[in-house]
C-alpha cells in the first residue's frame, strides 16, 4: 500500500489539489489491489479482509493524500457497506460485485442543507406509486455526487413516525429526475469531489428499497456511520503521521541560532506531544477495529476514535505548521495543504460535538440499565 501511494499518487497530489481534480483514473488500480471491496466476502467480489486490514490500508493512503483515502472510505464504508450490511441477497448480488471491482463508483446521501447533525430532520421524501418509489428533495456535500454510478439515499417515507419513518434506497445513475449540482469549492480535500444531488419526481423501483422494508433507513444509516467513524480515525492517524514526519525532518535540517531547530526544547515538546497522541490514536483505532472483527458492539469505541483522532490530527497539523514557520504557510512544502485537508475530519461523519453526545448517552444508558 505504501509503495502504491508513493508511486501512483504522490507525484500528482499537488496537481489534484490545485485543479480540484477527482482522480478517477486511480479507481481501477485501487480495485485491482482489492481496495474497493476490502471487507466484503469474495462471493461479492471483495477481498474478504478484516477491519484492521482496512484501517491499515487507508492509513497508508492518507499518508500521501487524505482526499483519496476519504474517497475510498466513502465508496467502501458508506455506499457499499450499507448495501452489504442491510441489503437483501438480490441487492447484494446485483450491486456489490461491480462496486467492489471498481466498475462502478458508490455514493451515500444522508446530509441535507437543513439536516446535518440532525439527520432525523431530513426533508427528502419517498412516496409509493405502484411498483416504484418517487423521490423528491436533495442531498448536499455528497462525496462522489458528480461521478457516482450507484447511490444509497435516505428519504422520509412516513413523516409521522419520526426517525422510524426514514427508509434507504439504491438509486442508479441516469435515473430520470436526478440533477447534479456544481462541484463544491472547498477549503481542502479538493480531490474528493462533493456536490448537491437533487431529486425531482425520481422514480426508483420498489425492489431498490434496501432490505425490502420501510422505516429502517435512519437506524441502518447510524450503524453504517458507526463503522465509518473508525475508518475516518484511521485516516487521521495516517495523515498525522505524515505531517509529523515532515515536520521532524524539517526541524532536523533547518538551522537557527547556529543549531538545528530540533535542538530547541519547545520544538521538542511539540514533536513529543504529537508522537504520543498519534500513538494513542493508532492504539484506539486498532482496538476498535479488533472489537468490530470480533462482532462486538462498538458504538462508544467508534465515537471515541473519531473524536480523539480527528482532534489530535488538527493539533498535529497546527504544530507542524508552527515548526515549519513561514515555510509552513506557503504551498511548497505540502504542510499548508494538509492543514486545510484535516479540518474536515472534525465535521465529517458526525462532528466532534456529536461524538461527545453519543459517548455520553451510551455511558448514561449503560449506567441506568445495570
Amino acid at each position: 500500500m505504501r509503495e502504491f501511494a508513493e508511486t501512483e499518487m504522490r507525484p500528482h497530489v499537488r496537481e489534484w489539489d490545485e485543479s480540484q481534480h477527482f482522480p478517477a483514473e486511480l479507481m481501477p488500480k485501487l480495485a485491482s489491489l482489492g481496495l474497493l471491496g476490502i471487507q466484503f466476502p469474495e462471493q461479492y467480489g471483495g477481498a474478504g479482509m478484516s477491519a484492521i486490514d482496512y484501517c491499515i490500508c487507508i492509513e497508508e493512503l492518507a499518508r500521501v493524500d487524505p482526499a483519496v483515502a476519504l474517497s475510498v472510505a466513502a465508496h467502501n464504508g458508506l455506499c457499499s457497506a450499507h448495501i452489504f450490511l442491510f441489503g437483501n441477497e438480490q441487492q447484494k448480488q446485483k450491486y456489490l460485485p461491480p462496486l467492489t471491482r471498481g466498475q462502478k463508483i458508490g455514493a451515500w446521501g444522508l446530509t441535507e442543507s437543513s439536516s446535518g447533525s440532525d439527520a432525523a430532520g431530513m426533508r427528502t421524501t419517498a412516496t409509493r406509486a405502484g411498483d416504484c418509489w418517487v423521490l423528491n428533495g436533495s442531498k448536499t456535500f455528497t462525496t462522489h455526487g458528480r461521478v457516482n454510478d450507484v447511490m444509497v439515499v435516505m428519504a422520509v417515507t412516513n413523516r409521522a413516525a419520526g426517525s422510524k419513518g426514514i427508509s434507504a434506497f439504491i438509486v442508479e445513475r441516469g435515473t430520470p429526475g436526478i440533477t447534479i449540482g456544481k462541484p463544491d469549492r472547498k477549503m481542502g480535500q479538493r480531490g474528493a469531489h462533493t456536490a448537491d444531488v437533487i431529486f425531482e419526481n425520481c422514480r426508483v423501483p420498489a425492489a431498490n428499497l434496501i432490505g425490502g422494508k420501510e422505516g429502517l433507513g435512519f437506524k441502518t444509516a447510524m450503524k453504517v456511520l458507526e463503522k465509518g467513524r473508525i475508518h475516518i480515525a484511521a485516516i487521521c492517524v495516517g495523515v498525522a503521521e505524515r505531517m509529523l514526519r515532515d515536520a521532524l525532518n524539517y526541524a532536523v535540517e533547518r538551522r537557527q541560532f547556529g543549531q538545528p531547530v530540533a535542538e530547541f526544547q519547545l520544538v521538542q515538546a511539540m514533536l513529543a506531544d504529537s508522537q504520543a497522541e498519534i500513538y494513542a490514536a493508532r492504539c484506539m483505532v486498532i482496538d476498535a477495529a479488533r472489537r468490530r472483527d470480533e462482532g462486538r458492539e462498538v458504538s462508544t469505541e467508534a465515537s471515541c476514535c473519531k473524536l480523539f483522532a480527528s482532534e489530535m490530527c488538527g493539533r498535529v497539523a497546527d504544530r507542524a505548521v508552527q515548526i515549519f514557520g513561514g515555510s509552513g504557510y506557503v504551498a511548497d512544502h505540502g504542510i499548508e495543504r494538509f492543514y486545510r485537508d484535516v479540518r474536515l475530519f472534525r465535521i465529517y461523519e458526525g462532528t466532534s460535538q456529536i461524538q461527545q453526545l453519543v459517548i455520553a448517552r451510551n455511558m448514561i444508558r449503560e449506567a441506568t440499565t445495570r
